[in-house]
């Protein structure tokens, strides 16, 4: 009953930070975290504890699920290479650069240190996509922060195993072909889990109509993609993200406009509340942990504020030259790219995860030295990138000049759209030259058309919503809608009008009624 009470607050005490948040324009999650802190401050709130397996098994799942699927597997494609080098070469570089750094302004155990390095390698996914959701991005770069948030945590967690096997075993040496395997073993497994996951869900969503059927396979497919692959000793969050990078490519060919509009609206209350409750977590965790801190550790916000640094620099050093591959069209110059990438790069919920789930005692029963600290400042590196990163992410796009302007997204969603009723308009003609369908329908249709393409207001005529005009258009928005799909494949639409346009029309077709 006190877990609850304490779920239910943080519900509540979100959602105000979120209608606050909006009105000021900044991101929610920053806030949330701020609240936090402040909530536990208060005199008489009872210290929280959460356990690293609810947030891995409950809250997770879903949401690195959501994050998959708004990936754009077309733009991913034009930067795999950076990518990859930053989920493998910056993970290791930064692990690195934190161990020693931890080593000499903290004093923790080389081993400790080398855990430390290990959880604050890699940036979270659902911290990345929470800060990112309102920003105005050039699609390259949106995706490559997107996606090497999502792809490095196989390797931070091939690391992070490596350093707590070498904590708690006393003695124990580093086997680099053991690191190797256990890596393909983890990263690899976890996507053919999350392959397969996605065969299977897609083959049962093509045979399903009902809209509560399809809701509860969406919500169980990444619970079910990170159980299977934890089950069988893989990744978890690399079968889930595989999972949902593929169903999300072809979750428009699975599903109606109905089911499509109450998905849509099922897994936003989803990701915001659990999102809610995660990020307040963050800030609750804090005061609790430093309260726990044995005596002689009162610099941790000094140690904690220079390994952000580190972190920080290390990925300017590392960005800088991979950001040519994801350089726009206008010339702007790469180092922009490598500061808007770079300040991008937030921490969150996943190391604290890691960091919870260090083990008490070594293998020899001894209490593990340094593991305090090193929760207090994972949770305090955690919070300065969420607070100070998050709070001025827009200014530093903004300031970058990388900033799609707002006439450019208008301009191409009326562009796209003038394309879509064009495609619409001459399917009604042809269809008129056949002389298969009433007059009258044909006429509703082709006037409301024109309409659009004329800029002016205009519905069909009559009172009367036969079964023809009904037919033609569902007909008409599905040809719109592969007219839309045709422009996204062929680059002249980015992905987030292609979602824009979706949603239109399924709300077109959702107001038809049934078929």
């Amino acid at each position: 009953m006190h877990v609850v009470g304490i779920v239910l607050v943080l519900v509540v005490l979100a959602t105000a930070v979120a209608t606050f948040a909006r009105r000021l324009r900044v991101p929610a999650p920053s806030l949330l975290v701020l609240a936090g802190v402040g909530v536990a401050l208060i005199p008489g709130v009872p210290a929280l504890h959460v356990p690293p397996q609810v947030i891995g098994m409950v809250v997770l799942p879903p949401l690195l699920y959501a994050s998959a699927e708004e990936l754009s597997l077309r733009d991913l494609r034009t930067v795999w290479r950076p990518v990859t080098i930053l989920s493998f070469g910056l993970v290791f570089a930064s692990a690195a650069a934190v161990g020693f750094t931890a080593v000499a302004v903290a004093g923790l155990p080389p081993a400790m240190a080398f855990v430390l390095g290990a959880v604050l390698s890699s940036t979270d996914p659902v911290a990345v996509t929470a800060l990112g959701r309102r920003l105005a991005l050039p699609g390259r770069v949106q995706v490559l922060v997107q996606a090497e948030s999502l792809f490095n945590d196989a390797t931070s967690l091939v690391l992070f195993k490596v350093a707590v096997g070498i904590a708690v075993a006393v003695g124990a040496s580093v086997s680099l072909p053991e690191a190797g395997g256990e890596f393909l073993l983890l990263g690899g497994g976890g996507s053919l889990v999350g392959a397969a996951v996605a065969g299977l869900v897609w083959l049962v969503r093509r045979r399903t109509t009902d809209p509560v059927l399809e809701t509860v396979i969406a919500l169980v497919t990444p619970y079910a993609a990170y159980v299977l692959a934890e089950s069988v000793h893989t990744s978890g969050v690399t079968s889930v993200v595989v999972a949902g990078v593929l169903l999300g490519r072809s979750g428009h060919r699975l599903t109606d406009a109905h089911i499509r509009l109450q998905l849509g609206a099922v897994y936003a209350v989803v990701v915001f509340l659990l999102e809610s409750v995660v990020f307040s977590i963050v800030g609750l965790e804090l005061p609790t942990l430093v309260r726990a801190l044995p005596a002689g550790t009162g610099l941790w916000p000094l140690q904690a504020l220079a390994l952000a640094a580190v972190l920080i620099a290390v990925r300017v050093l590392s960005t800088l030259p991979l950001t040519r591959a994801v350089k726009p069209t206008q010339g702007r110059l790469s180092w922009r790219v490598a500061g808007v990438v770079t300040w991008a790069g937030t921490r969150g919920v996943m190391p604290l995860a890691a960091a919870l789930s260090i083990p008490l005692v070594a293998d020899d029963g001894t209490k593990l030295a340094g593991r305090p600290l090193v929760l207090v400042l994972t949770t305090a590196v955690v919070v300065f990138t969420l607070v100070v990163q998050g709070l001025t992410l827009a200014a530093v796009v903004n300031r970058s000049g990388l900033a799609l302007e707002p006439e450019h997204t208008v301009r191409e969603e009326d562009d796209a759209r003038d394309a879509l009723n064009r495609a619409a308009l001459d399917h009604v003609e042809h269809l008129a030259e056949l002389e298969t369908l009433p007059d009258t329908a044909i006429d509703r249709v082709r006037r409301g058309l024109t309409a659009r393409l004329d800029r002016t207001p205009g519905t069909p005529d009559g009172t009367t919503a036969d079964a023809a005009y009904r037919q033609l258009r569902h007909e008409v928005i599905a040809v719109q809608s592969t007219e839309l799909h045709r422009l996204y494949d062929e680059h002249r639409i980015s992905d987030t009008t292609r979602r824009r346009l979706q949603h239109d029309l399924d709300r077109e077709e959702a107001a038809l009624g049934i078929r």
